[in-house]
């Protein structure tokens, strides 16, 4: 073959010779982003916290608790506001991408002086049945009747849908949906104050997500084709591939007609526990 015959995708195929070279020279821009990333990451932990004051409660399987009792025991705290309001009967699908990815971190995490949470502003009730039908192991807890959600803006009031803008991501764009994702940090030092130290929203929670790594990788890479050029194109909750319907603007999964409702069973049999 000769160097750069296309194959019939398109794609140069060349000697092993040619594509060391530029293996070699591709590891050379990886490397610059891995010095890059870590030198953000320690940016990030540099940066000016800010001492909470307000008092939150969530509704938890085991009663009332205060932003403070979601540490565990814990100096720091992850939230993963996940998109789930009230009535939905089921979460985001792009947040429950997220939540397959993140249970397999939570005992690393939790043995690392780390506590990680999801809250989402469905009843705890539905929040309770959604997470069982899910199979996911992190500790859930419903903000339904405080300002959390609306304070760390992924949630948002009728007046905002109204107006057709909201505040997200830090700055004001379009109106969206009533709930949207992201992930807090918080700290609590000695004495039990609490602060907030970081929050990232849209895709800044996507180093969460082993698979776009993978696929990364993969010559196809992500291959999103549908109408968003997004996850939504593809992924589905993980007991819903091959059920058809899609997922709308929202995240939320839309069914086809006369569709049946998943096998509560089909997590345990596809992933075990």
């Amino acid at each position: 073959m000769n160097s750069n015959e296309p194959t019939l995708s398109g794609h140069p195929v060349v000697s092993r010779e040619e594509w060391l070279e530029a293996r070699k020279e591709h590891l050379r821009k990886e490397k610059e982003f891995t010095r890059l990333r870590d030198r953000l990451s320690a940016e990030r932990r540099a940066l000016p916290w800010v001492r909470v004051e307000k008092e939150y409660v969530f509704d938890a399987p085991e009663g009332k608790l205060s932003l403070a009792e979601l540490f565990g025991g814990r100096s720091q705290l992850i939230v993963h506001h996940f998109m789930f309001g009230p009535g939905w009967k089921e979460g985001c699908v792009g947040c429950s991408f997220n939540s397959d990815h993140a249970d397999g971190a939570l005992v690393h995490l939790m043995n690392h002086d780390v506590s990680f949470v999801r809250v989402s502003r469905a009843p705890l009730a539905e929040i309770e049945a959604f997470n069982k039908r899910m199979g996911w192991h992190a500790k859930w807890v419903s903000s339904n009747g405080s300002d959390f959600n609306y304070d760390f803006h992924v949630s948002f009031p009728e007046a905002d849908r109204a107006c057709g803008k909201m505040h997200y991501n830090y700055t004001e764009s379009d109106f969206q949906s009533e709930e949207m994702s992201g992930l807090s940090v918080f700290y609590s030092d000695a004495a039990g104050h609490v602060f907030h130290t970081y929050s990232t929203y849209a895709r800044g929670d996507e180093g969460v997500l082993g698979t776009y790594f993978y696929l990364d990788l993969t010559p196809n890479g992500r291959n999103e084709t549908g109408p968003r050029h997004n996850l939504s194109d593809w992924v589905r909750h993980h007991d819903r591939y091959g059920a058809g319907g899609h997922v709308d603007h929202t995240g939320r999964y839309l069914a086809p007609p006369n569709a049946t409702k998943p096998d509560a069973c089909c997590h345990t049999e596809q992933h075990g526990s």
